[in-house]
């Protein structure tokens, strides 16, 4: 099966999760989505991803995002390894996590890359749209742990650039000015946004962020 690529339209499935048996596209509604995977249960990095990820439910809840985890182990693995999580990482996991034992959702988003690990999954990272289109694909090898506040920093970025004609520069954070879409020429841009434009170059355009 091919790789997925932006633009995709998410695989939808049905699965065995902490939480029961679930169908993805249900579990999303038409919000957005995060569906990350972890090389196994009761391993270290997984254990602070997951307890961080629970920490900020929050800041996910507030941008319409639902999270879903994957590992390639069961249900009632999961389910033990949840206890631990909540102990050490001073959290309740509040999200499933799939049972990918069959490595049937492992397979359609092509979480398992031989050269890395033959068995088990890399951190793949897919961000889903309401469209059920795939929108981000982050793949960190399993010595290295995400970067939580680099996940929201990406939502707030897809969310805001899919609702206005403007992209977020380099280390852009919530808030801050944004690139005009080259797409709109500058007169044009500046009936458009009412925060004002400034030309720093004729195809670098920057405006604050609309709806701060």
């Amino acid at each position: 099966m091919a790789a997925l690529r932006l633009g995709d339209t998410a695989p939808d499935f049905t699965a065995s999760t902490s939480e029961g048996t679930l169908n993805f596209y249900d579990y999303l509604g038409d919000g957005w989505g995060i569906l990350f995977s972890h090389p196994a249960d009761f391993t270290p990095v997984c254990t602070t991803e997951l307890g961080t990820a629970a920490k900020f439910k929050g800041e996910f809840d507030k941008r319409n995002v639902k999270m879903m985890a994957l590992s390639v182990d069961g249900a009632e693995s999961h389910k033990e390894w949840i206890k631990d999580i909540n102990e050490t990482q001073n959290t309740v996991v509040n999200f499933p996590i799939i049972a990918d034992e069959d490595k049937k959702v492992s397979d359609l988003y092509d979480m398992i890359h031989p050269n890395a690990n033959d068995t088990l999954t890399v951190r793949s990272v897919f961000i889903i749209g309401p469209d059920k289109k795939v929108k981000l694909i982050l793949t960190y090898p399993a010595s290295t742990g995400r970067n939580f506040y680099e996940l929201l920093r990406v939502v707030d970025s897809l969310q805001l650039t899919s609702n206005h004609k403007v992209a977020t520069p380099a280390n852009w954070k919530n808030g801050e000015k944004v690139v005009v879409s080259p797409a709109i020429p500058t007169e044009e841009a500046k009936q458009i946004f009412s925060g004002g434009v400034e030309e720093v170059k004729p195809y670098l355009r920057l405006t604050p962020d609309p709806t701060a």
